[in-house]
């Protein structure tokens, strides 16, 4: 069966969620609440530059991968693992 350009970016984006699995966007301000429910959390971040430059976050939390974007650099909790990724792709 032959998949037109839209429907073909649907199944692609479609596949690229079943393989990551849910991801749960917050504002920055939510995000850092939620950190401080976790102990000793680990984060992801990246510095994104299109379109819009930014920093980005992502952490997870009872199975869930929670994730935030923000103009300016958060300030996170000093008990947290960070790791520094070149970049950070969200279906």
């Amino acid at each position: 069966m032959a998949y037109g350009s839209g429907a073909g970016a649907y199944a692609a984006i479609a596949q690229a969620t079943k393989a990551s699995g849910v991801i749960v966007r917050l504002e920055p301000q939510e995000f850092l609440a939620l950190l401080n429910r976790i102990k000793d959390p680990l984060i992801v971040t990246a510095k994104s530059g299109w379109p819009v430059s930014g920093h980005q976050y992502l952490t997870s939390f009872k199975g869930l991968a929670f994730y935030t974007k923000s103009s300016s650099p958060l300030v996170l909790p000093g008990m947290a693992d960070i790791i520094t990724a070149q970049s950070i792709w969200i279906p």
